[in-house]
């Protein structure tokens, strides 16, 4: 997008409540994060996001190790699974210290397809690291994308940023986007 955020991690419990959907899940998560960042941050324009794969209603989250990355990655070979990212906003008037911060969150979903693969491509994607901190323990923007047989939706939301929908709640707050960055504006009727 051409522009160069800060990152600061929000250190948020990541564990499923009872009984939470997967889409609850990401939007309560992403919320969360940019929530735990804008109160550290006053002033700041805050975007935090969670994403999750979501195969026969079973969510998979990052793999506990290379173990249960090798088993998600065989899960999925062959079949079709829901990557489902959670995207918020969250800023104060740091003026006015004691307002909490003001929230604007979206979920997206996309399917993807896996091609069939054998044990043998996957132990060797897994041994290069990059699927032990991925949902679903791959990333389609790396090494990852070799498996991927097709997407269906936003490419974005696989990746974990749905940024189509980044751009329209930076709208909705006040921010317009352009390839030149972010300039500020009056939110119009009814958003924010």
């Amino acid at each position: 997008m051409g522009l160069e955020p800060e990152v600061h991690p929000a250190r948020v419990d990541e564990s499923p409540l009872p009984g939470e959907t997967a889409a609850e899940h990401v939007e309560r998560l992403a919320r969360a994060k940019a929530v735990a960042v804008a109160e550290r941050e006053p002033g700041a324009l805050v975007v935090g996001g969670d994403t999750v794969v979501v195969l026969d209603g079973l969510v998979l989250g990052k793999p506990s190790g290379p173990d249960d990355a090798v088993a998600m990655l065989l899960a999925l070979s062959g079949r079709r699974h829901e990557v489902l990212s959670g995207v918020a906003l969250a800023w104060s008037d740091p003026s006015d210290g004691s307002a909490p911060p003001r929230t604007l969150v979206a979920v997206e979903r996309t399917e993807v397809r896996f091609r069939t693969l054998d044990e043998p491509t996957v132990r060797a994607y897994v041994a290069t690291g990059e699927p032990l901190d991925k949902a679903g323990a791959y990333g389609i923007q790396g090494r990852g994308g070799v498996l991927v047989e097709s997407v269906r939706g936003d490419y974005d939301t696989v990746v974990g940023l749905p940024v189509a929908r980044l751009v329209e709640l930076l709208a909705r707050a006040g921010w317009r986007y352009s390839s030149a960055g972010l300039t500020q504006q009056a939110p119009g009727p009814g958003d924010a």
